[in-house]
């Protein structure tokens, strides 16, 4: 009997099981629960101190129980673990909070389903822990962040008849799996119903749709609130602080040479033991410690694309399990955009990965074949692109790195360095709570609490927020709605603190909060809260303070100045200071947001025109643009082919607008006029309805020429 015949019957005889217990679950989403432990609830009073008074308090010549390298999602979260349990704590992180991998994620909170599918397949044991132990971390993450998550319903679209029992089967075991910390019961969808909820769907061959659900998260912005919460609560926490060297005394780790990568000021520091959370760089800090150590770490480059809203329904994902090459790909809506990803290629380590064209391509093609055809897939729609470097733990006896599951270690050297790697950001509090019980254990150190109190503890934002609390925004500061709501959800209940830093709008409505560019609702309020939530740099700022950056690359260049501006006002920076953060910022959008490559895939089409022509070509596209907007709009092709009497249908003008407008905006920049005036030229698009414009165009030109000559001879050569 085939696998799959198996597999079929096999769906069929647990079918009814699980129908059962399907349909006796509870089936009210337990991501919003404000009445936990009531310890675990109490908003924090203290203030946050400042990053200058976080630095002084390194240099203050304290020992610590716990120094923690490293402030991406791991490094936070064993900083909240271990301060909350009693322990003397510091974080350093080399960059900024999240400026990693922690922040170029899929954005997802999910146990993994196809590693619940491996488990299954393969009866893989470990497989089906790490799902299982994901899955309560997923509904942690949901109930102490409920402001930054949500559940997301994902559709995984079926194409064929005998896919629908399979998948349903493996949802089903996905919920039962997650137990009483399941999101919602997963559903199955007839083909009818999944195009009303995803109608960008491809309908040819569809047989129906599985629902199930996920969590989605800001994911900069929950590593932020982690680490603010481990700072409310005592830890020393500073960005742009280098670890250059490891101490010893008598052969065990002992403290650590730091450096301000602001200032370059250097100084030591002691602690009785070190944590090396360091994601992708893990085996260089290894190798501070020891130069023989052998490399555990298999960095894999994981690229994500950013696409308009109406690629996807606002509040539904897709999941493609089987790309061409095996891959899965999700497609997922996040503030506004679309995200789709991600490529799964090993790497090499670097602190500013570049997404490439080819992943780029990949991921448009592998939308294209699940969208349907009135959804044109194009290259200028991808609005930002990204790469993070997952650090995968290396398995030797695994071929290639779909294969590596995302399992962590922990490991303690003979000095005492305590290593963890690997892992996923779900699971970062239960990886956390596993490396200090290792440090604890290894140093023998003295906490107040020996078991991890983090299960069920409310991060920064959370303790009195609301799904409505963005009203009282709008109502008590005169808020735009759409502002109030990101507010809300960004900040939670610190929301009215960055409100009331809001500048007068001098409008009627909305009265405070101006943006700090017109497509989006951040607002200059943020900017200055960003500061106290120590940015340090631009790229601090319009990458993970706000996600502009992540979510239209363009956007984020437009909003630099504003941006430094106002951080200039706030950190006292000179001229010399703007114009070095300027350019750090543009060389950071350029080539790790996708602004590069968007730039390279547009400049491919050559003009090959003379200087004469250039000028020629300059001056009719100034005509059409008589309004001097920089660019002409498909109605403005329209009403110049009417001046020469040629009548063009709206979908005649699509197809025109698809083959001129290369970053596709709806508008024909200069370059573009000239490069498709170019391409006319050599015969690239002799045939194209443009061209037969450009034609019409040129004739009217001579014809205007010859009626001018014909005057001028007629009149004897006069005026």
């Amino acid at each position: 009997m085939s696998r799959r015949k198996l597999l079929i019957g096999t769906a069929g005889v647990a079918g009814a099981v699980i129908t059962g217990w399907a349909l006796s679950a509870d089936d009210k989403p337990h991501w919003y629960n404000p009445g936990t432990v009531a310890a675990k609830t109490e908003r924090k009073k203290r203030p946050l101190p400042s990053r200058t008074e976080q630095v002084n308090n390194l240099q203050a010549g304290h020992t610590y129980d716990i120094l923690i390298i490293g402030g991406g999602a791991t490094g936070a979260g064993c900083a909240l673990d271990a301060t909350t349990r009693g322990l003397r704590t510091a974080l350093v992180e080399a960059d900024d909070f999240a400026s990693g991998t922690s922040s170029r994620s899929t954005k997802l909170i999910h146990g993994g389903v196809r590693y619940l599918q491996k488990a299954i397949l393969q009866l893989d044991y470990d497989q089906y822990k790490m799902v299982k132990e994901a899955l309560h971390e997923r509904a942690n993450m949901l109930e102490v962040a409920p402001h930054l998550t949500r559940p997301l319903p994902i559709l995984l679209p079926v194409y064929k008849w005998w896919q629908v029992p399979y998948y349903w089967f493996g949802i089903k075991m996905y919920d039962l799996v997650a137990g009483d910390r399941n999101l919602k019961s997963s559903y199955y969808l007839s083909k009818k119903n999944t195009l009303e909820l995803f109608p960008m769907l491809k309908s040819d061959n569809l047989c129906g749709g599985i629902v199930y659900y996920d969590g989605q998260q800001d994911d900069a912005r929950m590593n932020l609130a982690i680490a603010l919460t481990a700072a409310r609560h005592g830890a020393t926490i500073a960005n742009h602080v280098s670890v250059t060297k490891l101490h010893k005394t008598n052969g065990k780790l002992s403290g650590a040479r730091l450096r301000d990568e602001l200032t370059g000021k250097e100084w030591d520091i002691k602690a009785k033991c070190i944590i090396n959370a360091t994601g992708p760089f893990t085996d260089s800090i290894r190798k501070m410690d020891d130069q023989n150590v052998k490399s555990i770490c298999c960095p894999s480059s994981g690229v994500h694309i950013v696409l308009p809203g109406y690629y996807s329904p606002e509040h539904m994902g897709l999941l493609d399990p089987a790309t061409s090459d095996g891959r899965v790909i999700f497609f997922l809506p996040w503030l506004k955009g679309t995200i789709a990803g991600t490529t799964d290629l090993p790497c090499q380590v670097t602190h500013n990965p570049k997404p490439t064209e080819d992943e780029i391509l990949f991921i448009l093609t592998e939308v294209k074949n699940y969208l349907n055809p009135d959804v044109e897939v194009r290259r200028g729609d991808v609005l930002s692109a990204w790469s993070g470097i997952r650090p995968l733990v290396s398995d030797p006896n695994k071929p290639d790195t779909q294969s590596l599951a995302r399992n962590h270690i922990v490991h303690v050297s003979p000095a005492g360095l305590v290593t963890i790697a690997g892992g996923k950001w779900t699971t970062y509090r239960a990886m956390a709570a596993e490396t200090i019980d290792a440090a604890i254990e290894s140093s023998n150190l003295k906490p107040l609490y020996k078991e991890c109190q983090t299960d069920g503890f409310l991060i920064e934002g959370a303790h009195g927020w609301t799904p409505t609390m963005y009203i009282r925004l709008v109502q008590d500061f005169g808020l735009e709605m759409e502002v109030a709501q990101h507010l809300a959800k960004s900040y939670g209940d610190r929301a009215f603190a960055v409100a009331k830093m809001a500048s007068m709008t001098g409008k009627r409505w909305p009265i405070i909060g101006k943006k700090v560019h017109p497509e989006f609702p951040y607002i200059d309020a943020e900017i200055r809260y960003g500061v106290r939530e120590y940015a340090c740099t631009a790229v601090d700022m319009v990458a993970r303070r706000l996600r502009l950056a992540f979510l239209n690359v363009q956007a984020a260049a437009e909003a630099l100045p504003v941006v430094i501006e106002i951080m200039a006002e706030e950190l006292k920076w000179s001229e010399a200071e703007k114009q070095k953060q300027t350019k750090m910022a543009a060389d950071f959008l350029a080539n790790e947001m996708g602004q590069m490559v968007n730039r390279a895939s547009r400049d491919k089409i050559p003009i090959n025109l003379n200087k004469d022509e250039i000028q020629t070509y300059i001056k009719r596209f100034q005509i059409i643009d008589k309004d001097r907007k920089g660019f002409v709009s498909i109605n403005d092709i329209r009403r110049s082919l009417k001046n020469y009497g040629e009548e063009v249908t709206g979908e005649q003008l699509h197809e025109i607008l698809k083959e001129i407008d290369t970053n596709m905006n709806g508008q024909v920049e200069l370059d573009e006029y000239l490069q498709m005036m170019s391409a006319i030229k050599s015969g690239h698009v002799t045939y194209s309805r443009f061209a037969r414009m450009a034609e019409l165009e040129e004739e009217h030109h001579e014809r205007e020429a010859l009626k001018k000559k014909i005057t001028v001879e007629r009149s004897g050569g006069g005026l």
